[in-house]
């Protein structure tokens, strides 16, 4: 189970990242694109983890552009409405585990597996500020799935946050910037920072997690196109925990954290079939 879990995550996350390039409401898009990308990652081993994980990823990714399932720059899920002002839509997201050998502060500890996300998210399209991008905001209420020898559910998480995009012509290039904040109930932040009796030491004294803000985000992500089948994305998220609801846990070992990672996604095949405009 384990290396399908881990891939699934990994192609959520790169499928995302690969396909932030293309513009949604834009004509003359192919129905679906397929190709190969490659990426790398660092980020904090968890929200507070003082060490960090860092990984190479190269995968075969999908972009399908169809009326209500998309694999497309928000996502992989399935868009059940779309106006001028209001989308909503069932999507997907993951991330990559953690084994607790190679965090310092969860050593004994269970390892942290694969997590996938899945559930609802609305958009509001608030502002269009023309050649000066457009604001949205976004609210994904998520179940979180822990894919480790089976699958088992590990709480839920929601995500408010405001999204500022803007693209060049003919969207050759492609910026966007998020400020938001994690919440979680108080499953998923036990799974995170709980210390059970059975793994406390006298560094790790026992905690009871309780739920509550995860963390404050913000980050920008970037692509350009550097020719019609290649693209080049990176991104930097920075978060902090000061004001995290299990600040005072053992396991919350820093008050800030920082991610970064950069790849490249190359379309080797299309459909003559084009997209129906505005889906």
């Amino acid at each position: 189970m384990r290396p399908l879990s881990h891939a699934l995550a990994a192609a959520c996350l790169l499928a995302t990242c690969v396909a932030h390039a293309e513009e949604p409401a834009a004509r003359d898009l192919p129905l679906w694109e397929a190709g190969i990308g490659a990426a790398a990652f660092s980020t904090p081993a968890y929200p507070g983890a003082d060490d960090r994980s860092t990984r190479g990823l190269v995968l075969p990714f999908l972009i399908y552009r169809g009326t209500t399932f998309r694999a497309d720059q928000n996502g992989v899920g399935a868009r059940l409405l779309n106006t001028d002002k209001l989308e909503f839509d069932v999507g997907f997201a993951g991330s990559l585990p953690a084994h607790s050998d190679d965090v310092a502060a969860r050593r004994g500890m269970p390892d942290l597996g694969t997590l996938v996300e899945f559930g609802p998210r609305v958009k509001y399209k608030f502002a269009d500020l023309g050649a000066a991008g457009r604001l949205r905001f976004e609210l994904p209420a998520r179940a979180v799935i822990e894919a480790r020898g089976g699958l088992r559910r590990q709480g839920w998480t929601a995500e408010p946050r405001l999204v500022w995009e803007t693209r060049g012509e003919g969207a050759r290039w492609t910026v966007e910037t998020q400020l938001g904040a994690v919440f979680g109930d108080r499953r998923v932040n036990r799974y995170f920072y709980e210390v059970a009796p059975q793994y406390a030491t006298a560094e790790r004294p026992a905690y009871r997690a309780d739920g509550g803000l995860l963390l404050v985000r913000t980050g920008v992500f970037g692509t350009w196109r550097m020719h019609p089948d290649v693209r080049l994305f990176g991104f930097v998220r920075y978060e902090s925990y000061a004001g995290a609801a299990n600040r005072d846990s053992p396991l919350m070992q820093k008050s800030t954290g920082a991610s970064a990672g950069a790849g490249f996604a190359w379309t080797f095949a299309r459909s003559t079939a084009q997209a129906r405009s505005g889906e």
